[in-house]
């Protein structure tokens, strides 16, 4: 497998975003290199890669993940999610870290009882499900910090948009390198340009309701913050307590992926 690059490709004039090949299958793939932290030091290209699922990718976009030397998906859909779009792409070893999606549900069950949220119930119900994700899988997340740290090859993480559960992931993991939570937060609203809505999904719910549902708010991840903060003291505190991340895993994380 091949080691995570030092330089991979060229940057924009985005202190945030590197330029990559857009895939044909998977509109939100973007890598997490060239990210700051607040001591100076940038993460490294061509390693870590956030995504939408990737039971859509094309021929010719295997040929960008092999090239990007990609060994591992991590895939964080719940069960029956992963079963209903699986996919198998040579080289890319799969690895299930599930958390159950919920808001859709909620959403649904409501509409069953004749109540039609409005917009913002949705984003209600959206603060809610950041809010589990502190509070009910942080050990979740820990297996995906602690799987980037034992394997210094280029890996990816999503899950079905590559917005929440993997926006969450991405939050966590930046805020281990000492990423600042402005950045983080620019990171995670990138999302809102990058995301194509699977069409599948039209017509499934009341068009204000989804508009809310398939874009990421402010809101969305500052409540998964505040959750943090109010609860634990802070992201250290809960890095290094319900995730479970230790010390040594923490500067393994930094000495990898940090330049």
């Amino acid at each position: 497998p091949k080691p995570c690059l030092t330089r991979l490709f060229l940057f924009d004039c985005s202190p945030f975003m590197t330029v990559l090949p857009a895939l044909e299958g998977a509109s939100n793939f973007r890598d997490l290199g060239g990210l700051r932290n607040r001591y100076g030091l940038t993460v490294r290209p061509g390693c870590v890669f956030r995504s939408d699922h990737l039971a859509r990718i094309t021929s010719a976009d295997e040929a960008v993940l092999g090239q990007l030397g990609l060994t591992h998906s991590l895939d964080l859909r719940g069960v029956q999610e992963h079963k209903a779009q699986s996919y198998a792409i040579a080289g890319l070893r799969h690895v299930p870290l599930p958390i159950e999606p919920t808001v859709v549900q909620r959403v649904q069950t409501l509409m069953q009882r004749g109540i039609v949220p409005s917009a913002q119930d949705a984003v209600a119900l959206m603060c809610e499900t950041y809010r589990d994700f502190v509070l009910l899988h942080g050990a979740t997340f820990g297996a995906l910090l602690r799987h980037l740290a034992d394997h210094p090859t280029p890996q990816v993480f999503h899950c079905t948009a590559g917005k929440d559960r993997t926006g969450m992931a991405a939050a966590l993991l930046l805020g281990a390198l000492d990423v600042d939570r402005d950045v983080i937060m620019a990171d995670y609203l990138l999302t809102n340009e990058r995301y194509r809505r699977d069409p599948a999904w039209e017509g499934r719910g009341p068009e204000h309701i989804m508009a809310v549902l398939w874009q990421v708010q402010e809101a969305f991840l500052e409540s998964a913050f505040d959750t943090i903060d109010q609860h634990f003291g802070g992201l250290d505190p809960y890095l290094h307590g319900p995730v479970g991340l230790t010390t040594a895993e923490r500067d393994i994380l930094r000495q990898r992926l940090l330049l």
